[in-house]
């Protein structure tokens, strides 16, 4: 059966009740969307901040391949098997976007039997967060047009507007407009254009924000634009947006909790993108499952270079949290594709390529054990095409750099497919020594940041820096210096270059644009041909997706 087929024929049970057996929580703390989703109140939320926290197990994964990972799946199936084995565990996941569902991707709430239900709420409309960011970050859009439209007397300079707009949605034709065409009563012509949703400094600030008065104070540090003459920065809270925002996010800032197909309680909230943003569910979800449980099993977007990195240098230092262990997940296929393996030809047994394709999980593997100093074990998330001697030699490379590597079976077998990768999980949460340290220092140089991360985690040679960017690295040094970096650039590749597989060396990281997300409080460092908005594929999946007569949806994958 397909993810879909199998995720609609799940028992599920009522939330609330799901909640106060496993958490104790009370039904009045708990706002329910139908009968399975539900959010939790703020009351509660407060009513932890005196319990221990729990270990904390970081899932992240090798450089994603068509071949496909499965990092959610694993996430979901070693949580299942957690439980199983008797551990109170909380999974956290980020909430997916609409684009990349109608896009690329399908669905993305895990897959097979370890996967979160109900399945086409959470991949499409789910309690409307996504909705609520859109519509916060649209509001500063127009608000700082009608303030130029009508005298405009913080002097802001039309050229130097930095707000765009955002869609849920992949959309390139988007990437570059001009609006306030039609004459005076439209307001000014500007040139503009548009973001997705997963990549507005509005849902960074959502998933960094600890409370609604955090929130409101960051969405007030956004910066929108300059002034024309002296170049001053002029932020949200100068447009008196940063209030009415907040208003619209109060109640999607309360984290969401759904279920497993096993009836295991998991917080879904916030969805930033790893590639062009920071890639991890909310401060306030993940904080909030460490007080509640004694094991909380959460994931960052793609390879390990780009949602880990992020996970470490930025949402650690601004929720004073480490992971225990992390999850480093890889496949036989996607290993092989990585040594250049065609797409169709990953069923057959090929060693050389695997051994070939092995660099990749190398440099990620001693990146995390190595950069941050966290004990890591490997998950093979197991497909029936992987033969006997491939496991082996992966097993044996993986055992050959000092870790462990799990074979897992969660796809087909649920919770009691990853009871082994649970085990030696539990083992080094409780016996690993933890060195932690983050990458750079916090308060170095803004192109110091970029050179450690494209040297140190990309394997570069070094960094290069065009014009335009180099001047907007000096002119924000002086403020900025103390934020952490997000690299924006292609998930696929260490390097620019998104066809350059395995653990490519010596390459140069081209950077090609900076943005300073002054209320999140990092900056954005764009780099090669990466776009902040995402087009569709020749054959995007919403051609495959549908619905019947019933209501039943079909496609989703």
């Amino acid at each position: 059966m397909s993810d879909i087929e199998i995720a609609q024929r799940a028992v599920m049970r009522p939330i609330v009740e799901l909640a106060e057996e496993r958490f104790g929580i009370d039904a009045e703390h708990l706002d329910p969307y139908g009968h399975y989703k539900a959010k939790l109140s703020f009351d509660y939320i407060e009513s932890l901040q005196d319990e221990a926290d729990g270990k904390l197990i970081l899932v992240t994964a090798i450089s994603p391949t068509p071949a496909g990972e499965g990092k959610t799946t694993t996430t979901v199936g070693l949580g299942d098997a957690m439980n199983r084995l008797g551990k109170k565990t909380m999974i956290c996941l980020r909430e997916p976007a609409l684009g990349p569902c109608f896009g690329i991707k399908g669905g993305a709430a895990g897959g097979g039997y370890a996967q979160v239900v109900p399945m086409e709420d959470i991949n499409l409309h789910f309690t409307g967060d996504f909705h609520a960011i859109g519509v916060a970050h649209n509001l500063l859009s127009a608000m700082v047009d009608n303030h130029i439209h009508h005298v405009n007397s913080l002097k802001l300079d039309l050229r130097q507007i930095q707000w765009k707009r955002v869609i849920d949605m992949n959309d390139r034709s988007l990437r570059e407009i001009v609006l306030g065409l039609g004459g005076d009563i439209n307001g000014f012509p500007r040139q503009d254009g548009f973001d997705i949703i997963a990549a507005s400094e509005v849902m960074a600030i959502f998933c960094l924000s600890d409370s609604l008065s955090d929130l409101k104070e960051r969405l007030g540090y956004v910066l929108i634009g300059y002034t024309r003459f002296d170049k001053r920065p002029v932020f949200a809270r100068e447009v008196n947006a940063h209030g009415a925002m907040a208003a619209l996010l109060k109640d999607a800032l309360r984290p969401n909790m759904v279920q497993t197909l096993e009836n295991n309680p998991v917080l879904i909230h916030g969805g930033p993108f790893a590639n062009i943003a920071h890639g991890c569910n909310s401060v306030i979800a993940t904080r909030s499952a460490l007080k509640m449980a004694d094991y909380v099993v959460t994931e960052a977007g793609f390879g390990a270079d780009l949602g880990a990195e992020k996970f470490i240098d930025i949402k650690c230092r601004k929720a004073g949290i480490q992971p225990d262990v992390v999850v480093l997940v890889a496949t036989v296929r996607a290993l092989k594709s990585h040594g250049g393996v065609a797409l169709k030809d990953l069923r057959k047994e090929d060693l050389h390529a695997l051994e070939a394709g092995f660099v990749n999980l190398k440099r990620h593997l001693t990146n995390v054990q190595g950069q941050f100093g966290l004990p890591c074990v490997v998950a093979i998330n197991h497909f029936v095409s992987d033969t006997e001697a491939e496991i082996s030699l992966l097993k044996e490379k993986v055992e050959a750099l000092g870790a462990k590597a799990v074979v897992c079976t969660h796809w087909a077998n649920g919770g009691a497919g990853a009871e082994d990768l649970a085990a030696v999980v539990l083992e080094m949460a409780e016996e690993k020594p933890v060195n932690f340290r983050y990458l750079y220092d916090v308060h170095a140089p803004l192109l110091e940041k970029v050179e450690a991360i494209a040297t140190r985690i990309y394997g570069a040679e070094g960094i290069e820096v065009d014009i335009r960017a180099r001047r907007q690295l000096e002119q924000l040094s002086e403020e900025y210096s103390h934020f952490p970096v997000c690299i924006a650039k292609t998930q696929y590749s260490f390097s620019n270059d998104p066809s350059l597989k395995g653990a490519p060396s010596g390459h140069i990281l081209s950077v090609r644009e900076v943005r300073p997300a002054h209320g999140a409080e990092f900056v954005v460092v764009v780099c090669g041909n990466m776009m902040t908005m995402p087009g569709l594929p020749k054959v995007p999946a919403a051609e495959k997706i549908d619905v019947d007569d019933f209501g039943r949806i079909s496609g989703l994958f």
